[in-house]
């Protein structure tokens, strides 16, 4: 997942430091992420659309484990994983999803989870998404994940529609979400849903080697 050979600064920038020990290294990379950012006020949010048999569970304390393993499904494996490190083990992934439910700035009503069936008939978690309030006008949203045999159809968009109409219905002018650059996927539909760039981060990931 993390590269050690020197990279343009416009995708990653990794490079090693030696280690105090002189015997371990460290490998720094940065990773290129946009801030993006809507207006809600008076905006026509698109539409919540879901596929036949999927359906949007709204929050309840007693999802806490579901939002928390369906975010451990959506994001093992993948680049953020490896970014945010609480994203790449179920702990982390629950523990990240307490705090998030009992802050103070938690949006009940942009919190969702997206259910579909599986093949014995019982109910599965496939797509999850949080909201908090960020200032006293702006929601921030929180870790879009959707399992990877749902992608593709849609879950993602109606999961962060169904967040914008919850920040718009607590009276939240705007709403903004962080994005890696290398998920193209990701920067696409939230430019499709009205998203626009509005900063350039870049977060450094640091990992040691013997």
């Amino acid at each position: 997942m993390f590269s050690t050979r020197l990279r343009p600064l416009q995708s990653y920038w990794p490079f090693s430091l030696l280690g105090g020990s002189g015997l371990d290294f460290m490998s720094v990379t940065y990773f290129k992420r946009y801030r993006m950012e809507v207006n809600l006020y008076r905006r026509r949010i698109a539409p919540v659309r879901l596929p036949l048999g999927y359906r949007l569970v709204p929050w309840s304390p007693a999802l806490v484990d579901a939002h928390a393993e369906t975010k451990y499904h959506s994001f093992r494996g993948e680049i953020d994983a490896g970014i945010f490190h609480s994203l790449s083990e179920p702990h982390g992934c629950h523990e990240l999803m307490a705090g998030i439910s009992s802050g103070e700035g938690f949006v009940p009503e942009a919190t969702w989870l997206v259910e579909t069936e599986n093949e014995f008939g019982e109910a599965e978690s496939c797509g999850t998404i949080q909201g908090v309030k960020a200032s006293p006008r702006c929601g921030a949203i929180q870790n879009v994940g959707v399992v990877l045999p749902h992608r593709g159809q849609g879950v993602g968009a109606a999961l962060v529609s169904a967040a914008l109409l919850g920040f718009q219905q607590v009276g939240l002018a705007r709403a903004y979400l962080e994005v890696t650059v290398q998920n193209r996927s990701a920067v696409q539909l939230y430019q499709r849903l009205g998203f626009r760039r509005t900063k350039t981060i870049y977060k450094s990931v640091e990992m040691a080697y013997g």
